[in-house]
């Protein structure tokens, strides 16, 4: 498995991305900024400018059903924003 899990494609992240020319992506807990930004440059052919990291606790979550008290842990993961040179962009789409 490699560094990068897989993008994060959501509304806000679209929006960031056109605006900010910023990119998210779901990463392996134990990688740090260098290995995270030769990655993305590796794979996407773009210059990356900044990388900001983010880690993510599990959550404790709780449901009721027929049979009783259902409890679990969402799982934790980090996630991160990179910063893409100007006038580069990364296409998610571009396989479908």
């Amino acid at each position: 498995m490699g560094i990068i899990i897989k993008p994060i494609v959501t509304e806000k992240m679209t929006a960031m991305g056109e605006k900010y020319n910023r990119y998210g992506f779901r990463v392996d807990p134990k990688a740090d900024k260098l290995q995270i930004k030769k990655a993305v440059e590796e794979m996407y052919n773009v210059t990356v400018v900044s990388v900001n990291t983010m880690n993510y606790r599990g959550k404790n979550k709780s449901r009721y059903t027929k049979t009783g008290l259902i409890s679990g842990r969402t799982a934790a993961y980090k996630k991160v924003l990179v910063t893409l040179k100007e006038g580069e962009t990364i296409d998610f789409y571009s396989n479908i």
